[in-house]
């Protein structure tokens, strides 16, 4: 039995009643996950390397942990859904209808944009319950979150150089669903390279719709649609573990960390569906390169 922080033996006995997650970290964590699951600079790298940075004794490999990241990735999903909701509606009336109808998957940009997401989900899904638990315990290394932030930085940089389109603009839903089933995969399995902390889902998937012949407005668009199905997944695969009895004690702090991801979300999605109509990842590039650099060299020193 693991509890959330980490204690001597001699208080193990108390562990679910002393030993959880603070307001106030739930505040800081919770906010930051709401803006960095949606900016490109990796949620669940900052997650795992600024409590270490910050001197928090907590044991990232927890289930309670593990719980709380879940419980605020799930908040952004939420706003995301309820950002998009009028385009949420016709891609499931589209899909629905084209059960019938299949050449509505040809004909209907709807109809299209769900099947596309549906596909471009799957492998991230596949590959995040093949290696759970493989990589669990990168998740208590800061260290390794560092370098694949590092790593995160080259990636936003490498996708800006080999981009195919150059002109900006805003999102296109018609242009989304020009795209082929092949590229969807592609763009799918870029965005499963976020299962290590420090690689970035948002800059993976606009990475790979750049690859893919996106500019950024409908790359970023793309990532933001492909984020809710597999966020909504992650938790509802995990939440229910959180009603465990000896995980009710982080209830509190969870919800409370949850409310503060939705409303930093809810500013991030507004800010950056504007933000890469005309701008492009660099910046993030630079941010992550440099942050996780001096990270790592820091974590290793100490």
């Amino acid at each position: 039995m693991r509890c959330f922080l980490r204690h001597s033996t001699a208080s193990s006995c108390s562990c679910y009643t002393q030993a959880m997650l603070s307001y106030f970290q739930a505040f800081i964590l919770g906010g930051l996950q709401g803006i960095t699951e949606l900016f490109p600079v990796s949620s669940l790298g900052h997650s795992v390397i600024l409590p270490k940075l910050f001197g928090w004794d907590i044991a990232q490999d927890s289930d309670q942990f593990l719980i709380f990241l879940v419980a605020t990735h799930l908040a952004t999903a939420i706003v995301l859904f309820v950002f998009y909701f009028e385009d949420w509606k016709k891609i499931i009336i589209g899909v629905l209808r084209s059960l019938t109808n299949t050449k509505l998957i040809r004909t209907n940009t709807y109809a299209r944009f769900g099947w596309l997401l549906i596909v471009g989900t799957i492998p991230a899904g596949i590959l995040g319950l093949l290696f759970e638990s493989k990589l669990k315990h990168l998740f208590a290394s800061p260290i390794y979150a560092a370098g694949f932030l590092t790593l995160n930085g080259i990636m936003l940089f490498a996708a800006e150089k080999l981009r195919t389109r150059q002109h900006e603009g805003r999102a296109d839903d018609a242009v989304i669903g020009t795209l082929s089933f092949a590229s969807i995969v592609k763009v799918g399995f870029a965005q499963s390279v976020a299962l290590l902390p420090g690689l970035s889902r948002t800059g993976a998937t606009l990475g790979g719709g750049l690859l893919v012949g996106l500019n950024h407005a409908n790359a970023a668009r793309l990532s933001f649609m492909l984020a809710t199905p597999i966020i909504t997944a992650a938790a509802l695969h995990k939440l229910p573990l959180l009603l465990h009895e000896e995980h009710l004690a982080a209830l509190g702090p969870t919800i409370f960390g949850a409310l503060v991801s939705a409303i930093a979300a809810y500013l991030s999605v507004r800010f950056l569906s504007k933000y890469f109509e005309t701008k492009r990842l660099t910046p993030f590039a630079y941010y992550c390169l440099i942050f996780g650099a001096t990270c790592f060299v820091f974590l290793q020193a100490n």
